[in-house]
């Protein structure tokens, strides 16, 4: 029975580990800058919850949000500055090229979710996937160019 035991132990501790690159935290455990521009951002946004991340090497803030009944989650750099939306959105609504490419990955399944991701001035789109029981998720240009 220990032997068993032994690689349970191992997977949560390592899980633990991955996942401790984000933390949990409340609106008064940001920087003034960071607090003041997830304020703005998130006007008329039920905020659902705020975390602290690293990304290589630099700390970053999101705060997950609800609008209009769709999820938007905003990213912060340590400055305050946006540096990345990811905002729900339907199939129908982004270009053709990259529908048309995420349709074709679900060939044979069902698109759960669609997220327009926008950093840098660039929109790409990922979507959730179901074929059968398993699921997977793609990302995809605008140009309709699947994405690592």
């Amino acid at each position: 029975m220990k032997h068993k035991a032994l690689p349970i132990a191992v997977f949560i501790v390592s899980a633990g580990m991955a996942i401790g690159a984000e933390k949990a935290v409340k609106m008064a455990d940001l920087p003034d800058s960071v607090r003041h521009a997830v304020e703005n951002e998130t006007k008329g946004a039920t905020v659902r919850g705020l975390s602290k991340e690293t990304e290589g090497g630099k700390v970053f803030y999101e705060a997950e949000t609800m609008m209009n009944g769709r999820h938007r989650d905003l990213l912060f750099n340590d400055s305050g500055t946006l540096a990345e939306v990811e905002q729900e959105t339907s199939l129908d609504s982004i270009p053709p090229a990259a529908r048309d490419a995420i349709e074709k990955y679900a060939a044979g399944g069902k698109v759960l979710k669609v997220e327009a991701v926008t950093r840098d001035n660039t929109t790409n789109y990922e979507a959730e996937i179901r074929k059968g029981v398993k699921k997977s998720e793609v990302k995809v240009s605008a140009d309709g160019k699947v994405l690592k």
